[in-house]
């Protein structure tokens, strides 16, 4: 019986599904919008094509940049469009200093 309320009372891991992808943009507060490829085979020609897929993700700390590459997870509804959390940031993007100008 002790092993039946114990089981009840831990919580239920559930999977939730993870995309990664390239940051297109971060204008938004705490939201970016992340594009997911695929590569699959039409069903008619079977010829490989690419899918796009665009997902706006919660980014609490806001360290994803433009181009980064980026690990989201399913989560709750946040908002109307917003139903992905970043996870983790996989790849930055090299950001170099401007290149002062010298005028003679």
């Amino acid at each position: 019986m002790a092993e039946a309320t114990s089981a009840t009372n831990q919580k239920e891991t559930r999977h939730r599904q993870e995309k990664v992808g390239i940051v297109t943009s971060t204008k938004m507060e705490k939201t970016i919008v992340v594009e997911v490829r695929r590569r699959v085979a039409h069903p008619t020609y079977k010829r490989i094509v690419t899918k796009r897929s665009k997902f706006m993700a919660h980014d609490e700390h806001r360290k994803a940049k433009e181009g980064d590459m980026v690990r989201i997870v399913e989560s709750r509804p946040l908002s109307k469009s917003k139903r992905w959390t970043l996870k983790e940031v996989i790849r930055t993007v090299a950001v170099t200093a401007p290149v002062p100008v010298v005028v003679p």
